[in-house]
């Protein structure tokens, strides 16, 4: 029984140093491969070297630059004036109503009633307005020959503007027969046909003036502060056109809901043909600030996971740098990201700043980096 106990202990002791032992040389092996390679920054675009020692990240030269700020509101278009005409008269429509999608200038007809017995109206006014008038002239005559009193002149008087007042209306009440466009535009809705009855404040049609078009969104109670009116927009359209314009109103007061502030842009007259209600991704003209532009891949986590780049110091030291991205620049010659809260020139990791760590020591020639 004692020699099997013996045994066992034996077999278990074999076991855990057969498992302690070789792992723990492993790991001194491998100490010893990552003390001996060497971090070595390597300019963009100049060969590294086929030394297995070495560990090559790529760095760059980055100046500081003024850049303009723009501000992201999400918008749409809409037309600068849109009212719906409506009859001011009561009566049957007698002429085929304007199309649809019709393009009117101010003062085209829209819709016309029947005329019935405004005209006859209109002869009736004007025969009493002539009666009136040589009724007080001949009141005055008598005045001035002191056959006639003050109070029968005055009275033909007021008799004589009534009937004027009559021959306007009259002519008035004529001329709403025909309703017409207020502005030029485009009609956009049509809501009566030929026979149609209508009353007084039904509406004929809708009429969208559509020059200048405006674009219209909420900027956000953070950013208002930096808009100016007048300011210069670019918009991409949700259809892919890419528009211009100005800033033209920045409300004073915020939404209820959404303590945002209401912003139109009057676009620019080149741009036609731009249908109300498309979605807009606005890009307004801020403030001038300095920033760096970097390549996208050189943007990594801290251990708190803020943003932020790798640099590289004059003492060849590595650097974590907390950034705030500002912009974008989608050019093809140089894309990249802005970034705020790095000053003058830079020298940031572009390629394998996450095999480094801050405060680790790299080996590099700077004189590519320090070139005017």
């Amino acid at each position: 029984m004692k020699n099997q106990h013996i045994v066992s202990a034996g077999i278990l002791i074999a076991v855990v140093l057969w498992m302690l032992i070789p792992q723990s040389a492993e790991e001194s092996i491998e100490d010893r491969s990552s003390i001996a390679k060497t971090i070595v920054a390597v300019a963009e675009g100049v060969s590294p070297g086929e030394n297995p020692e070495n560990i090559i990240v790529r760095a760059a030269r980055v100046n500081q630059q003024t850049y303009g700020k723009k501000v992201r509101v999400r918008g749409r278009t809409q037309a600068f004036r849109q009212v719906e005409v409506r009859a001011e008269q009561a009566g049957r429509i007698v002429s085929e109503p304007i199309l649809r999608g019709a393009r009117v200038s101010e003062g085209d007809l829209l819709c016309e009633i029947a005329v019935d017995d405004r005209d006859s109206n209109l002869l009736e006014a004007k025969s009493r307005q002539e009666q009136a008038e040589f009724e007080y002239k001949a009141a005055q005559d008598l005045q001035d020959r002191g056959l006639q009193s003050d109070v029968i002149v005055a009275q033909l008087k007021a008799a004589l503007e009534s009937s004027k007042a009559g021959v306007a209306r009259a002519e008035l009440a004529l001329a709403r027969t025909k309703i017409v466009a207020p502005f030029d535009g485009i009609v956009e809705t049509r809501d009566v046909e030929l026979g149609d009855l209508l009353n007084a404040g039904t509406v004929c049609a809708s009429v969208l003036d559509d020059s200048p078009m405006l674009l219209v969104g909420l900027v956000p109670e953070q950013d208002i502060g930096s808009l100016k009116v007048g300011a210069r927009v670019v918009a991409e359209l949700l259809t892919g056109q890419r528009i211009a314009g100005t800033v033209n109103f920045l409300a004073r007061a915020a939404d209820n809901v959404s303590r945002s502030y209401r912003i139109e842009v009057e676009v620019d007259p080149t741009f036609k043909d731009i249908r109300q209600g498309i979605t807009a991704e606005i890009l307004v003209d801020s403030a001038d600030i300095q920033a760096h532009l970097i390549p996208p891949s050189a943007l990594t986590l801290d251990d708190n996971g803020l943003v932020g780049i790798k640099t590289i110091d004059a003492n060849n030291m590595v650097k974590f740098n907390n950034v705030d991205i500002v912009g974008d620049n989608t050019s093809a010659m140089s894309p990249g990201v802005w970034v705020t809260g790095l000053n003058g020139t830079i020298t940031v990791i572009t390629l394998g700043q996450e095999i480094v760590f801050p405060g680790q020591q790299v080996q590099s020639n700077f004189d590519w980096s320090r070139k005017p």
